[in-house]
């Protein structure tokens, strides 16, 4: 598989050699959407904590008589039926929201959504990627003058000083190193943007 490697002002320069099993798969949707939703449900935290109908302080003395009333027979005022009762089925602190993911299975989520990527023309390698001071505006530029519109993932082989300074103001720039990337982060950005290094990071690591 051939990827094309762009020069500063996002015109094709060259290409390079990437191993097929990582950007030249056959895209499994159903195989992205567990291992999106898995990292998803792994990144979750137990932290919600509901009472149950034994933890409420009421009386647990019968409200009204069994018969004569009139009204429907009740047995405790902390009854889940009640305003201000307890949970049927309260969230507990220790709930556990994780999903296991093979290995083989996430490598095999990665590449495939790699390798859409490139089908959608949404996936571009840079020799490197730099900017002179760490300013919002000289990324800004960068990015313009790569043709990138949108949402932007920069993945690098490891983390510029000044380039992650200068995206921290980005709401629509994200940069990454590349063992630290996600499937979710993959998804949800409009443009991808390798460094060269980190695509070998990627073949090293994933193929």
């Amino acid at each position: 598989m051939d990827l094309k490697l762009i020069n500063d002002s996002g015109q094709p320069a060259t290409t390079l050699s990437a191993p097929d099993a990582l950007f030249a798969c056959e895209y499994n949707e159903a195989l992205v959407h567990q291992v999106v939703i898995a990292y998803q449900a792994n990144a979750r935290s137990g932290t919600r904590a509901q009472k149950g109908r034994g933890q409420i302080n009421k009386s647990h003395k019968k409200p009204w008589a069994q018969k004569g009333t009139g009204r429907a027979r009740a047995g405790q005022a902390n009854s889940p039926l009640w305003r201000g009762g307890g949970k049927i089925f309260p969230s507990s602190p220790d709930e556990n929201f994780s999903h296991k993911v093979n290995r083989k299975m996430f490598r095999a989520g990665m590449a495939s959504i790699l390798s859409q990527l490139v089908r959608e023309d949404r996936l571009s390698v840079v020799e490197q990627l730099a900017v002179d001071a760490p300013k919002t505006k000289l990324l800004v530029g960068k990015m313009k003058s790569l043709g990138l519109i949108g949402t932007v993932l920069v993945v690098t082989d490891k983390m510029d000083d000044n380039v992650m300074l200068s995206s921290r103001n980005l709401s629509d720039v994200l940069v990454l190193e590349a063992r630290r990337v996600d499937p979710v982060s993959l998804v949800r950005f409009d443009h991808v943007l390798l460094t060269k290094a980190a695509l070998a990071q990627f073949e090293e690591v994933l193929a």
